[in-house]
């Protein structure tokens, strides 16, 4: 694909004519119009720069400050671009979901008591891409990513995803959870609850709350999957509970 990473295998969902394809097609080609309207932000950003030069009586610097908000408004204006690019890598193939919530979950989490196990199954059932384990509880958190114009949302309390309903998405993982609950709790004698989650790499959630809870599912970007699942409240494990749980999953459940 174009630009594709040399650290992730190519996938036929990523090539030929998919989505993924033709976005990152259509996104390079729009560079040279992109970049038109940047030079013309940056030449507003100088008139105005110059003007404030005046208007605060510094004739001899006003070129200079108007140079300064032209440089500031073309590098922002890059940045907003490069970052609707970026934001978009693991839809388009080009990054791993599981590696970068994983990594998130264990920066925010291990300090606090909580254990994260990657990539677990129930042997010949169902899989996920995290299990966390801690004072607050026990979670199940996977990766999902959808087309950058599509809005998750919650109406009525079902679950929307643009026009189409998730409650199929929701129902597997809730499925999961209670199996996975299922086999800790047999296991330890530890009654465990599990909260199902979902990471959204790419996709439209609300503003202000960028969180979407229906039909027993949580999706929520992953730098805010750690600090919401610490705002849960403790005492619900005891770190013998903790280890005896983290030490079961990582003998039951097979690696994948």
């Amino acid at each position: 694909m174009p630009g594709g990473s040399i650290y992730v295998q190519p996938n036929e969902k990523y090539t030929g004519s998919s989505p993924q394809w033709w976005y990152e097609k259509f996104w390079r080609e729009d560079a040279p119009n992109r970049r038109k309207l940047r030079y013309v932000k940056a030449g507003v950003g100088f008139v105005i720069g110059v003007a404030l030069g005046l208007r605060f009586e510094l004739a001899g610097a006003s070129a200079l400050t108007g140079l300064l908000l032209a440089g500031l408004v073309y590098g922002g204006d890059w940045l907003l671009d490069w970052y609707s690019f970026y934001r978009t890598a693991v839809w388009r193939g080009a990054r791993r979901g599981e590696l970068i919530t994983g990594r998130v979950l264990r920066r925010g989490l291990r300090r606090h008591g909580y254990q994260v196990l990657d990539g677990r199954a129930i042997r010949g059932q169902a899989s996920i891409d995290h299990i966390v384990i801690g004072p607050g509880g026990v979670w199940i958190v996977d990766n999902e990513s959808w087309p950058p114009d599509i809005e998750i949302a919650c109406y009525a309390g079902r679950l929307f995803f643009g026009e189409k309903y998730g409650s199929k998405t929701a129902k597997a993982l809730v499925e999961r959870a209670e199996a996975f609950a299922e086999l800790l709790t047999r296991e330890t004698g530890v009654p465990v609850t599990i909260t199902p989650m979902i990471a959204v790499h790419c996709g439209i959630l609300p503003k202000g709350r960028p969180v979407v809870q229906a039909e027993g599912l949580t999706l929520l970007r992953p730098r805010t999957a750690a600090r919401w699942i610490r705002a849960a409240d403790g005492g619900v494990l005891n770190d013998a509970q903790i280890e005896l749980l983290a030490r079961t999953a990582a003998r039951e459940l097979q690696r994948v």
